[in-house]
């Protein structure tokens, strides 16, 4: 058999063995060798706003043997997700507070899922909202704190956050974009800290992670849709989108391959 003539089946990739293959002739053309998961993992993103998604996350869930699925509000139903089935879930921002249960109902449906999960002690990561909800699902405080933190600065990490993954971000100017906080959850490890907020993460356990901040944010390809989409909270704020554009030029390379570092090394050490 030559080269051109292998099938799927011969490669382990799929369950037909008569289905073939086009093979890479051109060198130039091949990308550069590198392992294959041998088996797909599904990663279901609850997504709440379309400009808040993975960012620079989505290519290391990639590379890590994720396929990344988005449940979209008002496109995809919560209620038909099961939350014991995929692999990992992450749940990301919005400019909501999980106290709003009355005006949006999709929070408690959300918390519903995580409860589940979190029940079963399944890899959970959760971001801004998402750490929020985790964070209120394990039965923490989660309240306004009376200040707007938005633009980019550094974290302090606690002991506990210098020993775990965040310390890929030691140094490294991230996106804060919140006016709510929560209090760390019983059993669970406070990360890291800003001048402005003493509970910018937690884990629990090696399988959940709540990051207040937004590492996951490409500040590389720009930040207009959030500058844009977040407009009129800028302006009560009093903050100027310029500045957060130039920031974001600055910042973002460095973020981009911290963030990256972090969620690799956390993936890495998640338990069965």
């Amino acid at each position: 058999m030559t080269a051109s003539e292998r099938t799927l089946g011969d490669l382990g990739l799929g369950p037909n063995p008569q289905a073939r293959i086009p093979i890479v002739k051109d060198l130039s053309m091949a990308a550069a060798p590198r392992r294959v998961p041998a088996t797909l993992k599904t990663a279901i993103v609850i997504r709440h706003l379309d400009f808040e998604d993975l960012g620079t996350f989505e290519a290391v869930l990639t590379a890590r043997g994720y396929r990344s699925h988005y449940y979209d509000l008002d496109v995809n139903e919560l209620w038909t997700l099961d939350p014991l089935l995929p692999e990992l879930l992450v749940v990301l921002g919005g400019p909501v507070g999980v106290y709003e249960d009355e005006t949006y109902p999709f929070l408690k449906q959300e918390r519903r899922l995580l409860a589940a999960r979190l029940a079963s002690n399944l890899p959970t990561l959760g971001i801004c909202l998402g750490a929020q909800q985790i964070a209120a699902t394990l039965g923490a405080k989660v309240a306004p704190s009376g200040v707007k933190e938005i633009g980019f600065s550094e974290l302090t990490l606690t002991a506990a956050g210098r020993a775990g993954p965040l310390r890929h971000l030691d140094g490294v100017p991230v996106l804060h974009w919140h006016g709510d906080a929560f209090e760390i959850p019983e059993g669970a490890d406070n990360l890291a800290a800003t001048p402005l907020c003493a509970t910018q993460g937690f884990a629990l356990g090696r399988n959940v992670l709540g990051l207040q901040f937004h590492p996951e944010v490409n500040a590389c390809a720009g930040i207009e849709r959030w500058l844009v989409g977040h407009a009129v909270e800028l302006a009560a704020a009093g903050i100027a989108p310029r500045n957060l554009r130039a920031d974001a030029e600055h910042f973002g390379p460095a973020l981009r391959e911290a963030a990256r570092q972090m969620l690799a090394d956390w993936l890495e050490g998640l338990s069965e």
